[in-house]
This record gives structure tokens, sequence and C-alpha cells, in this order.
């Protein structure tokens, strides 16, 4: 056990002097990058920005206000007459898409079928859910009785008794009677 236990802490030991060398490196590395960044800052500003010489007097540091002005002047109106080409050809090319998209269509239309639908499941599908109102459109049909009818055929098979009376006469209307009723 004892044995085990001084493993452990020496294997514990060289993990934590590991660490603390990493650590120290990694500070190292870090204030050389530090170091690096500030000489590229200043290299940078001595080639792009030149020195400010502040001249003495002040009608000296008046003209170079108005250079100074004159200069941002310049600035703002080439950045003004970009930004007013870019809405323009932004606004045409709006007009460009509006134009195929009218040309080619917005979208694929599918074929038409036709849909067998009662009345109350067009309202239900209109109006929704809400709706309790029942369109039965053929109970507001006129009934037609079949007592009227049949009467009606009666009237009229017997209508005209000369036509009904030539049909029996002789030898054919005969045949045709016994025809009928068997």
């Amino acid at each position: 056990m004892g044995d085990l236990q001084k493993r452990n802490r020496a294997i514990t030991a060289r993990r934590q002097h590991l660490k603390s060398v990493m650590l120290q490196i990694a500070a190292t590395e870090q204030e050389k990058e530090k170091a690096r960044r500030e000489t590229e800052k200043q290299n940078y500003l001595s080639e792009h920005c030149p020195p400010l010489h502040l001249p003495g007097s002040m009608a000296e540091v008046q003209e170079l206000c108005k250079q100074l002005h004159a200069k941002i002047d310049a600035a703002e109106e080439e950045k003004y007459d970009m930004e007013v080409k870019v809405q323009k050809s932004s606004k045409e090319l709006e007009d460009m898409n509006q134009k195929l998209f009218d040309l080619r269509g917005k979208f694929k239309r599918p074929p038409l079928r036709r849909v067998r639908m009662s009345a109350d499941a067009m309202l239900k599908a209109l109006l929704g859910s809400k709706h309790k109102v029942c369109m039965d459109l053929r109970a507001n049909l006129k009934q037609v009785k079949k007592e009227d009818t049949e009467k009606e055929r009666d009237l009229r098979d017997v209508g005209d008794w000369r036509k009904n009376i030539e049909e029996k006469s002789g030898m054919e209307g005969r045949k045709k009677m016994f025809e009928t009723e068997s």
C-alpha cells in the first residue's frame, strides 16, 4: 500500500510540474505575440499615417482644417455616389427578378381536377367548423307523387278511345290483346 501511494504522489507531482512548465511557456509565447503585434501596429501607422506636423500659427491651423474638411467632403461625395449606384443597381436587379418571375411563372400550376363536393362540405370548407346550417338542396326540390303519374298514364291510355278501338280491331288487334293478357 505504501509503495502504491508513493507512486501516485510521484505521478501527480510530475503532472503538476508539467502543467506549470506548460503555463510558463504559454505565458512567454503570449508576451512575444503581444510585442510582435505592437511592432506591426507601429510599422503600419508609420507607413500609412504620416506624422502630424502642427503648425505654429493660427492661420496655418485654419488652413490645415480647411484641407482636412475638403478631403472629408470629397470622401463623403464619393460615398454618396457609390450608395446611389448601389441602390440603383439593386432596384434594377429587383425589377429584372420580377420580370423573370412573370415570364417563367412563379410556380408550376398543377392541372385542375374536378372535385365532387356536396354543398354542406363546400360551406364547411369556406366557413370553417362554425358552420351549422344544413343546406340540403334535394329537400328543397318539389316532390312528385307517384299516384299523380299513374293517373295521368291511365288517362293518357284511355284518352283517345278511337285509337284504342282501331288498334284492337281485326285479327292483329285480337292477337295483341291475347299477348298482353298472358
